[in-house]
């Protein structure tokens, strides 16, 4: 594999547990619905879920928010033909922080260590935004 390969595939796995997430968020919204918990006319509204879906789609609605900065940084980053050895750590190191971010929060109702985990992709998207400043602002760099 190269090293863009290694780079981009985190991201392409990323993009795999969203659509899982959409389909196991749409499973529980019609378990539900056949359990007689909630009526279709009540999805109408944010926040209808009961418990079991409702953390699935926090965790859905999850993969946007701070994943968007790491996905922007990714692109350009590649598109920028500069991809180094700690662009693709940060990218693992994100795609692993995901993935345990969502067992967490989906599975599991400790607030505590899904903060902890989030610390992961957090560090992991810093570093790939400061890849992207120092090419984009190369006066101002400091060796990463």
């Amino acid at each position: 594999m190269t090293l863009e390969q290694l780079f981009l595939l985190p991201f392409l796995v990323h993009f795999g547990l969203a659509t899982v997430l959409y389909a196991w968020l749409t499973f529980e919204r019609q378990v539900a619905v056949l359990k007689r918990e909630v009526r279709p006319v009540d999805f109408v509204n944010a926040g209808a879920d009961p418990e079991r879906s409702k953390r699935v789609a926090r965790n859905l609605s999850n993969q946007f928010e701070l994943p968007m900065f790491a996905l922007f940084a990714a692109a350009f980053l590649y598109a920028s033909g500069d991809i180094g050895v700690i662009d693709v750590g940060a990218a693992w190191l994100f795609l692993v922080g995901r993935l345990i971010h969502t067992f967490v929060q989906t599975l599991t109702r400790n607030v505590p260590l899904r903060g902890m985990v989030f610390t992961l992709n957090f560090v992991a998207v810093v570093i790939l935004m400061a890849r992207v400043a120092q090419d984009v602002f190369p006066q101002f760099s400091i060796a990463l």
